[in-house]
């Protein structure tokens, strides 16, 4: 069983309330747009970080980090990068790799909304954790907490913070 804090977008942000919570799972998945590699370094001090770079990430980024990273947590096939797409409307670069062989979980960013969908066409589960910086539109900055267990995916939780200022 892993506990999984999961957020995207941090843009060089990072704070008390995000490293709590990271204190709090056993690994920390970033769904890119990190911005200053501070941000990961942080994370990676405290706990296993499985991390894709973004669109506004520089070569330091893209050196450390892949664009998609496809992994197994415990029995759940994971697939996560940063500008995924939604059911029904993925990126052009990963439908035909989706339609071939969809992972049971799959994670994206970009969009700084919170969204949690299940695909029936692929059977799998589609999460964005929003944004947990400071930079964007969003109005509340999010991430979301769940539990891996064997082959189920279970006890999601959205993560509020206070709103940006």
């Amino acid at each position: 069983m892993k506990k999984i804090l999961l957020f995207s977008d941090t843009h060089s942000h990072i704070d008390d309330t995000i490293l709590k919570y990271v204190s709090q799972a056993d690994e920390v998945w970033h769904a890119g747009d990190i911005g200053d590699l501070a941000v990961t370094d942080t994370i990676k001090k405290l706990k296993p970080l499985r991390c894709v770079y973004g669109n506004i990430d520089d070569t330091k980024a893209r050196l450390e980090f892949p664009l998609h990273n496809r992994f197994m947590c415990e029995g759940v096939d994971v697939w996560i990068t940063h500008i995924g797409g939604y059911p029904g409307k993925y990126n052009p670069s990963i439908k035909a790799e989706m339609d071939a062989n969809p992972p049971k979980l799959f994670i994206c960013g970009h969009s700084h909304i919170l969204k949690v969908i299940f695909d029936k066409k692929h059977n799998l589960l589609h999460m964005n954790p929003g944004a947990a910086g400071k930079s964007g539109f969003h109005q509340v900055r999010t991430m979301l907490r769940f539990v891996i267990d064997g082959d189920k995916i279970k006890d999601l939780e959205i993560i509020e913070m206070e709103k940006k200022g």
